[in-house]
């Protein structure tokens, strides 16, 4: 069953979710090279700084998002949430798109 399309804020939750999870990826790789192998302080330091931009970008364009799509309270607090663990945001922005909360509402 092919996903809906995806509306424009849909599109920005899409990016951010993406970006958030990508760079909390960068960042377990850079603690890895810093406290496991002890070879570089590098990646902390960058994706430290572009976790922590892309977490707040995340949790603004959620928030925008889930007001702009009229998502139910419930969708919009697990959303926050899934800012929390690693990872998390990319597997929920593809069931969010199965469930069409990422999609047109009808009536906007």
């Amino acid at each position: 069953m092919p996903t809906p399309p995806l509306s424009p804020a849909g599109r920005w939750f899409a990016i951010a979710a993406f970006a958030e999870g990508f760079t909390w990826a960068g960042l377990l790789i850079g603690m890895l090279l810093k406290y496991g192998t002890q070879t570089t302080e590098l990646g902390v330091w960058l994706f430290g700084r572009l976790h922590g931009a892309a977490f707040l970008f995340y949790v603004v364009v959620t928030v925008l998002v889930g007001v702009r799509l009229r998502w139910p309270a419930w969708a919009l607090l697990l959303a926050l949430l899934a800012a929390v663990p690693p990872l998390v945001t990319v597997p929920l922005e593809i069931a969010y798109r199965r469930f069409n909360l990422l999609g047109e509402r009808r009536g906007s």
